[in-house]
């Protein structure tokens, strides 16, 4: 046995996102088919470019930069999310994990190589520096960051407390670029802010990490406290913007609100990875109306609250379509050299929905009032526009199979004609299933208004939670009004 992680998120992550679950697995440490000779010819001509690159480049090369690049170009080629960490970004994630590390309190991603905030964390140097979602930072301390990997960047906004760093910013819509200089502090990460909404009790979950199950559930008691045990109508629960982070916390927080029935199912290459979690008995609002706020910045750990939520019928989910990260990466610890972050898995909602690249689509969708500065700017890509994304099922191992079922379940030529129609008939209905299965589905808007008031799908969670419906001016589709609050 060896000691792994467990990762669920929705974006490559910078200076401010936990990330791993830690999880005992037996991993195989011999590969799944035997190498082909052609396998060893290939990786001789590797071995030949790295010897002629090493020996004739015009200056001397780091050979353990060559190599590490090397690395990350093949895991790079997988998929989005399957990369290499050396010694220093594996204690950095880490570090983060337990939601205290020195930093600015920026998210980012990268997209055509350039560096791109997808939020800053509230009450920290980038959010009281006026750093907004969408920006991209150019240059760091004077160096572009063009061309520069997700974690160098990562690497070089991160440093010892007190200490500055400049940023420079080109902001969508504003032609010169900005300049701004801020103080690393020691960034602790808050996931969970509640307050109350009159006779409803609202819990916003911006993140997924050691100990948000511990406070959802103190914001749940702390809550229900205020407004009392008899007069509570229901929870909101808010995961837009959340973009995933620790798995085990994603069950517990499921959990938190159910009594029974699988969470979620993990499943791998092989038959035997397959992983169930499910809920135990104990729901901490005691079956008291929940709704859950989704929109297109809500993905993967996030995605496991909301579809477990949804299929037990438990909540009711407003908002836009979700990210739609529905894969696992397994972070596998390589020494003294870092670790591998690969992509192991596809995780299935309790019904047995994939929602990689597709998202999950809310019971109500509510669109907000963009401001005119934000139009065009406000919606997320969603996995489905990251280039080389997973497909949402594995369509080539599903016919293959059916194939073979067909071959071992066909009809004797002496059965009885009803057998031999039956055949058929059920492969019909099965064309027709996978038919009405949805197709990937780009992102959604992102944008949550920064006045309660005007947030119309907080709003419409809040009617419905009082009067068991939404009008449908608000709430599409048309006959939305008429859903009742669970």
């Amino acid at each position: 046995m060896r000691k792994i992680s467990i990762l669920v998120c929705g974006v490559a992550m910078g200076v401010g996102m936990s990330l791993v679950a830690t999880q005992t697995r037996l991993m195989s440490t011999t590969s799944a088919t035997a190498a082909s000779p052609d396998i060893y010819r290939q990786l001789n001509l590797f071995g030949d470019v790295f010897e002629k690159v090493r020996s004739d480049y015009v200056e001397k090369p780091s050979e353990s930069k060559m190599i590490e690049s090397a690395i990350n170009g093949m895991l790079s080629s997988l998929d989005p999310h399957s990369s290499y960490m050396d010694a220093k970004a594996f204690k950095d994630m880490q570090v983060e994990t337990r939601g205290q590390f020195g930093g600015l309190g920026i998210e980012v991603t990268q997209e055509d190589g350039q560096i791109k905030v997808v939020t800053p964390i509230d009450d920290t140097p980038a959010a009281r520096a006026g750093i907004l979602t969408n920006d991209l930072i150019t240059k760091i301390d004077g160096e572009a960051v063009q061309g520069m990997a997700l974690n160098q960047a990562v690497d070089k906004m991160r440093g010892p407390v007190n200490t500055k760093v400049t940023l420079t910013i080109q902001r969508p819509g504003r032609k010169d670029p900005l300049q701004v200089t801020l103080t690393r502090e020691m960034i602790s990460i808050r996931s969970v802010r509640s307050r109350v909404e009159g006779d409803i009790a609202y819990i916003r979950l911006t993140q997924f990490i050691e100990h948000s199950f511990d406070d959802v559930k103190a914001a749940i008691e702390k809550t229900t406290k205020e407004i009392g045990a008899d007069k509570i109508k229901g929870y909101v629960l808010d995961l837009r913007n959340n973009r995933g982070g620790l798995l085990d916390q994603a069950v517990y927080v499921s959990d938190a609100f159910l009594n029974r029935g699988e969470i979620v199912s993990t499943r791998g290459r092989n038959a035997d990875e397959t992983q169930r979690f499910s809920a135990r008995n104990g729901d901490l609002t005691n079956g008291k109306p929940v709704v859950v706020l989704i929109n297109g910045g809500s993905a993967s750990a996030a995605e496991i609250v909301a579809g477990a939520l949804q299929d037990h019928k438990r909540a009711t989910l407003i908002g836009t379509r979700s990210f739609g990260k529905g894969s696992v990466q397994t972070i596998i610890p390589l020494g003294s050299n870092g670790a591998l972050r690969l992509t192991t898995a596809r995780y299935y909602t309790p019904s047995g929905r994939s929602i990689q690249a597709k998202g999950i689509d809310p019971d109500m969708v509510v669109l907000q009032d963009i401001p005119d500065e934000w139009k065009g700017k406000d919606e997320t890509k969603g996995e489905a526009g990251l280039k080389g994304h997973l497909s949402g099922e594995r369509r080539d191992r599903e016919k293959a199979a059916d194939q073979q079922d067909a071959a071992q379940k066909k009809p004797d030529d002496k059965a009885a004609p009803d057998a031999a129609k039956a055949a058929p008939d059920k492969a019909a209905k099965d064309k027709a299933s996978k038919d009405k299965e949805p197709e990937e589905q780009s992102g959604s808007s992102a944008y949550i208004p920064p006045d309660p008031a005007k947030d119309k799908q907080l709003q419409a969670a809040l009617e419905l939670l009082r009067t068991g419906r939404v009008a449908a001016a608000v709430a599409r589709p048309a006959d939305a009004q008429k859903a009742k609050a669970n």
